[in-house]
């Protein structure tokens, strides 16, 4: 991981996602998943724009098969807003203008 995103895996996600006091925002990757490592910097930016507002966590689909399952993950990258406990918001793939649309995402659910 990075200075700004976080590890999540199947046994810190309830801590660090569900009962998360903002948003969360977790990247579902694979180390073999060329869009992830592209979409990785872009996460980042966001991370560090938003550091004290939201988190942004990066989930590895190969190592934490049981929460990628439980939330039917199919296709990576996967990115879910986490707000409450609850999923809020959802993106699949690599946009062209994904900075924008996460940064989107992030801002509807901010106080």
């Amino acid at each position: 991981m990075s200075a700004n995103t976080i590890e999540i895996n199947d046994a810190n996600f309830s801590s660090e996602v569900l009962q998360a006091q903002v948003p969360v925002v977790v990247d579902f990757w694979a180390e073999w998943c060329g869009p992830c490592k592209a979409l990785a910097p872009t996460l980042e930016q966001v991370a560090q724009q938003y550091q004290g507002k939201a988190k942004i966590g990066k989930l590895n689909v190969d190592h934490n098969m049981s929460t990628a399952s439980n939330y039917n993950v199919k296709g990576i990258p996967t990115l879910l807003l986490f707000k409450g406990g609850m999923v809020k918001e959802q993106m699949v793939g690599m946009p062209p203008n994904a900075r924008d649309l996460i940064s989107r995402m992030i801002e509807k659910h901010l106080p």
